[in-house]
């Protein structure tokens, strides 16, 4: 007959294991409305002391919108294209100026992302981080060629807060 000990230590080890139920939830940061709304005005401003009009959007992580904002006499088109940018900035956790470039190198999977709704190859969304965790995308739109640095500028004018 075979010695006991082997099993109890068996059944010990598989009793150490966590179980579905005792699973940890999972926990995140989220973008505060307050913290959105300061990013949009921040990138605004910026681009409007460069001369430019634009619209700025903040999404969440889940990519839905927090904050729109059309600056004065800004164009029509610009709060779609801002809220793209922020959406795709956030989607695939990297610049749409980087992204961009992917596609102007004709990357194949970038070629196929670009169908999907709401995706946007232009430059001009940051995705916003803490460390390394994506929790949203910005977007400017109105500027070509400065619309990524004005949202830099809001991004920096939370940095303490995004920690």
């Amino acid at each position: 007959m075979p010695a006991p000990w082997p099993r109890l230590a068996l059944v010990g080890l598989l009793g150490a294991l966590p179980t579905a139920a005792q699973a940890q939830l999972l926990t995140h940061r989220d973008l505060s409305y307050s913290i959105a709304k300061t990013i949009a005005e921040t990138a605004i401003e910026s681009c409007a002391a460069k001369g430019f009009r634009v619209s700025a959007v903040v999404v969440d992580r889940d990519g839905d919108t927090i904050v729109a904002l059309r600056g004065d006499n800004a164009s029509p088109h610009t709060m779609e294209n801002a809220r793209r940018k922020a959406y795709t900035a956030n989607s695939f956790r990297t610049s749409t100026a980087e992204y961009s470039k992917r596609f102007a190198n004709n990357e194949p999977l970038v070629h196929q992302q670009v169908t999907l709704p709401n995706v946007i190859a232009i430059p001009g969304g940051l995705p916003v981080k803490v460390g390394d965790d994506v929790i949203g995308g910005v977007g400017v739109s109105g500027s070509p060629g400065v619309d990524e640095p004005c949202v830099q500028a809001g991004l920096d004018k939370v940095a303490d807060q995004l920690n």
